[in-house]
């Protein structure tokens, strides 16, 4: 249903993003991402890392690192995927917010909410 492939908006070294491998209707289940959670007050060693672009808020004091093809999601302001916290079964689980058709980027909005339009912490001077 998805595949890693590269993605033609993102400019980084590692210019990947998932795409959508047939036609996804709109609510469909996307992808189940393990989480590996940690406590906030580590979150500064994270910082001195890679890792702290893709690192998720998870709950109340804590963040996430999300495995499978969790952190390769890009990012729009018209998403047409979101994602819900399952801290049942420690996932993010990934959805078609809209119709996705075979070879289109599946993209979310990082901030959370599809209708968010708060300028992204790397965007921030």
């Amino acid at each position: 249903m998805i595949e890693v492939k590269t993605s033609p908006i993102s400019d980084g070294e590692f210019n990947r993003g998932v795409f959508a491998t047939c036609d996804i209707k709109k609510g469909m289940l996307l992808h189940e991402a393990p989480v590996i959670s940690y406590p906030n007050e580590q979150h500064q060693f994270i910082e001195q890392t890679l890792l702290a672009d893709y690192a998720f808020e998870y709950g109340t004091n804590k963040s996430a690192i999300l495995l499978g093809y969790g952190m390769l999601f890009n990012h729009s302001y018209e998403p047409n995927a979101t994602y819900e916290i399952n801290f049942e079964n420690h996932t993010f689980d990934f959805y078609a917010y809209a119709d996705i058709k075979a070879g289109e980027e599946v993209l979310i909005n990082y901030n959370g909410d599809v209708d968010d339009k708060e300028q992204l912490w790397f965007d921030q001077e």
